[in-house]
């Protein structure tokens, strides 16, 4: 009998159990520090407008600041994983930017919170799609498309766990001044040091986690992954007798090289460019996070006008352009969010998560590529017709099921992990990723012009586009009859 496996022979012996699950977890908080550092400007952003005196194109920098880190960032992280480990890179990453997302919290004016979130969102910028290259790479193939689906739907729970957090804190009324920074300490300020908890939960957790184990093969320590094989293998099956068969895994044929050029160069060669260019793209379609970015201010406008009886025959448009007319007209303008603003958003992400349960129970049977093509066909026409509606809650539903095209982040993610080889992994997701982010930047301040001065063009045009995710999905394979990822 041989015991003499391939690396995902092997990995696959190592089953699916206790550490499995551990991983995923860690996985998960680590999204949801993710989050927290680099989107929670969607409710700091309108909460501190009042004590920072914000204008809409400040508060339209604020709000892009941290898109630009992620874009500057991503790169720089993935080639540090590629080279140094998922692991290292994913603690001193995330402890990083928790540190500095509790500077900006002391901040004196608006530019200074623009600098640190920026600079804490560039520190936290590798962190998703470290993470999500370090899960692929420690579960068996045959789960893989399942557990990144899984994990990400913890990351989209986030945006509901952000509200949470607000829901308690931001009403507060409380102000306490410190004379050497002159500024008053209130609610804004503690939510900002609570969103940086969870990136302590997920260092700690991290901490006792292995290494990726196909990291460490593709770099040609077939050794050392061997032992991480074994260690996982242990936690998995430990009260069992379970034993591990591999004694010895097949080594690389090659001796990897490990320069710059080889990290970044072959994405932009055949086979691997139309991979590059088609991920890239369907990325840079994906623009619904731009509304994500406005939408607890939207909720904002709209929830007040409804309360006050008005705007119920109008679309989402009609009521936001109703709202400003209100404002000021009456002089007065909202210095933090409504309560039921925030719980839309918590709304939001736990459908989100819910979605993406139910696409990890079927995508196997459909296929990741073909997935795509349904929920950006879906929901790329809802949000061209959210405005052709006249009514608020219908509307207001068409604008739910667009902003739920969101999800295919998702499946995108866990397709770019089968289209890339691993030592290339880390980059190329950051590479695809940054392309997104680009276009996310200014899509937020083309978004946020747009809301004031032609809201229903933002929807037709950023809709569209979407819808057309579904036409360049199409060239890729169809991955439906198989589960390797």
């Amino acid at each position: 009998m041989s015991f003499k496996f391939t690396f995902e022979e092997a990995l696959g012996r190592t089953g699916f159990g206790r550490y499995s699950y551990t991983v995923i977890g860690a996985i998960g908080v680590n999204t949801i520090a993710y989050a927290c550092i680099t989107y929670g400007t969607t409710i700091i952003v309108p909460s501190s407008a009042c004590e920072l005196h914000t204008t809409s194109t400040q508060r339209g920098l604020l709000a892009a600041g941290p898109i630009i880190g992620l874009i500057l960032g991503s790169g720089l992280w993935g080639l540090l994983a590629d080279l140094f480990g998922r692991r290292r890179t994913l603690l001193i990453s995330i402890l990083s930017a928790a540190f500095v997302n509790v500077l900006s919290s002391f901040s004196v004016n608006w530019i200074m919170l623009l600098c640190l979130q920026f600079l804490s969102a560039l520190l936290a910028s590798g962190l998703f799609s470290q993470s999500m290259s370090m899960l692929s790479e420690s579960v068996p193939v045959a789960k893989r498309n399942v557990v990144m689906l899984l994990a990400n739907s913890i990351s989209f729970l986030a945006q509901g766990l952000m509200a949470v957090f607000a829901i308690p804190i931001i009403p507060l009324t409380f102000s306490y001044y410190i004379p050497i920074l002159n500024i008053h300490w209130n609610s804004w300020r503690t939510l900002q040091i609570v969103y940086s908890l969870p990136s302590l939960v997920a260092a700690g957790w991290m901490y006792y986690l292995e290494e990726s184990p196909k990291f460490a093969y593709a770099r040609g320590m077939h050794d050392e992954s061997l032992e991480i094989l074994k260690r996982i293998h242990n936690i998995n099956y430990r009260g069992t007798r379970e034993i591990f068969e591999v004694v010895e895994i097949v080594k690389l044929q090659k001796a990897p090289t490990f320069t710059i050029k080889e990290q970044i160069f072959p994405l932009f060669r055949l086979p691997l460019l139309k991979s590059t260019v088609i991920m890239t793209l369907l990325l840079i379609f994906q623009q619904t996070g731009a509304f994500i970015m406005w939408l607890p201010t939207i909720s904002n406008q709209v929830l007040k006008l409804v309360k006050e009886g008005e705007g119920t025959e109008l679309t989402v448009c009609g009521v936001l352009n109703a709202s400003r007319t209100w404002e000021t007209n009456s002089g007065i303008s909202p210095c933090s969010l409504d309560v039921a603003a925030m719980l839309t958003l918590f709304t939001l992400g736990l459908i989100h998560s819910m979605l993406i349960c139910l696409v990890s129970i079927v995508v196997n049977k459909v296929g990741r590529r073909n997935m795509v093509i349904i929920i950006t066909t879906v929901c790329g026409l809802c949000g061209i017709v959210v405005n052709l509606v006249p009514n608020i809650f219908v509307s207001g539903i068409l604008f739910m099921v667009f902003m739920a095209g969101f999800i295919v982040i998702s499946l995108y993610m866990a397709m770019a992990v089968a289209l890339f080889p691993t030592h290339l992994r880390a980059f190329a997701l950051s590479f695809v990723l940054s392309g997104g982010r680009v276009a996310l930047f200014a899509s937020v301040q083309i978004i946020n012009y747009l809301l004031e001065n032609n809201c229903e063009f933002s929807f037709h045009l950023f809709s569209g586009i979407f819808a057309l995710s579904a036409l360049l999905a199409s060239f890729l394979s169809d991955d439906s009859k198989t589960v390797k990822n």
